[in-house]
């Protein structure tokens, strides 16, 4: 058992993931993940999980305070019911072989006489007149037997019949069937006696590269290159694009205004065409003093019959 533990806390050598196999694998990602955080770093007090410890110590005067009645009434635990013995109602015992009863009946209870209504209820529903049971009851119990029905001995002495032993029968895997192979081949022996050739030697050399120095990437400029004059068409390829015939740079947000433009003096229609629209409002437009006021040619007026006739409310 201690070797055990001590495969299992073993750190191992490499923690790159690409370089474990198997049970160093294994044992890798079995291991829990430290904490990274430092004690000169962390916040708040080290704390360790599963003891009674304080987070900060307690003063003096939270240790001699008097607690309130709230915090008294708050700080009662639950009562236990599960305690027979605090003259609580007794658990339901769920239980097989056992009684299981919720509450303990009084012996007066038990002597008495139970209603009309009581003994209508508790009778059992009854089974219909023309039910005719076919078979024996399924037994649920704990314990026992519990047979559908049982089997006659004429059925065990019968003759087995050859399609029922075809149905009896498993079934049988595919003629094609191989089975898994193993994981771990057998090498044999005269491939464990073999002798490399040149070729696979070679292969089998892993890829050489250069561990440098490599060149710098500011590397010194020869004379010849230095004194060497371009050619026409070098120079032309090496002129930037320019700018097409007509082209104007954008515009600035905020530009001077002229001086001319300053002095400026508008005709009277610029004057006019500036002048806002001055409308009335609609209190303005709706308030007519003499709105209701009727005038003394309607007063002496006379209605025609037509409007007359017009006037009456309809008959129905």
């Amino acid at each position: 058992m201690a070797d055990v533990e001590v495969l299992i806390n073993r750190e191992p050598q490499s923690r790159n993931n690409q370089d474990l196999r198997g049970r160093e694998r294994c044992i890798y990602l079995a291991t829990p993940k430290t904490c990274k955080s430092n004690w000169l770093t962390a916040v708040g007090p080290k704390l360790v999980w599963g003891n009674q410890e304080m987070m900060w110590p307690l003063s003096n005067g939270a240790l001699n305070a008097e607690p309130t009645v709230r915090l008294s009434q708050l700080s009662t635990p639950k009562k236990d019911f599960r305690n027979p013995g605090d003259g609580k109602k007794h658990i339901h015992v769920y239980s097989c072989g056992r009684n299981s009863v919720i509450l303990e009946v009084s012996p007066l209870a038990m002597r008495s006489n139970g209603s009309e209504r009581l003994t209508n209820l508790s009778q059992f529903k009854k089974l219909p007149v023309a039910y005719r049971e076919d078979r024996a009851k399924h037994a649920f119990s704990c314990g026992r037997e519990s047979p559908i029905w049982s089997v006659s001995n004429a059925a065990r002495q019968a003759a087995e019949k050859e399609h029922l032993e075809m149905l009896a029968r498993s079934k049988t895997p595919h003629r094609d069937y191989l089975p898994a192979r193993e994981i771990e081949t057998t090498v044999g022996a005269a491939a464990k006696r073999a002798v490399a050739s040149a070729r696979l030697e070679t292969l089998a050399n892993p890829k050489a590269r250069s561990q440098g120095p490599f060149r710098d990437s500011i590397w010194p400029v020869s004379s010849s290159v230095m004194k060497a004059s371009i050619s026409p068409r070098q120079l032309e390829l090496s002129k930037p694009k320019s700018l097409v015939d007509g082209y104007l740079p954008a515009r600035s947000i905020a530009w001077e205004v002229k001086r001319s433009a300053k002095r400026a003096i508008t005709t009277s229609r610029t004057t006019e065409l500036a002048r806002p629209i001055m409308r009335d409002t609609m209190h303005h437009l709706q308030f007519n003093p003499d709105a209701f006021v009727v005038s003394e040619a309607a007063k002496r007026g006379r209605c025609p019959p037509r409007v007359e006739e017009l006037a009456n409310p309809i008959q129905r």
